[in-house]
């Protein structure tokens, strides 16, 4: 392997390592509750407020209001938990906005 070809893939293993994923929920007019993963939670629902990059879901289901995120780390540990978020009751849902649920319990 060349010397070039290791310090890219260098560089680009320390650019994964510096993303930081998120799992966030949003809550829409009709109180339903929106799980989603982002690198970046203000972005990602701005995007969802009137963009056409936001989620086909949520068009027309606004005003809309971020009702939580959280910091997890890598891609991996986000999708598994955003699943595990998305079989969850409305009521388990509400228990992690409310704090009484933490997304770390889900991944035990």
């Amino acid at each position: 392997m060349t010397e070039n070809r290791q310090r890219q893939e260098t560089t680009n293993a320390e650019r994964n390592d510096a993303v930081r994923w998120s799992v966030y929920l949003i809550r829409t007019a009709t109180n339903q509750l929106y799980c989603g993963v982002t690198t970046d939670v203000a972005r990602r629902f701005r995007e969802h407020q009137g963009s056409p990059k936001g989620a086909k879901y949520l068009r027309g289901k606004g005003p809309l209001h971020l009702a939580w995120a959280a910091p997890v780390g890598e891609k991996r540990t986000a999708m598994q938990l955003e699943y595990r978020i998305k079989r969850l009751t409305k009521a388990q849902k509400e228990s992690i906005v409310n704090h009484t649920l933490t997304w770390q319990t889900l991944m035990e």
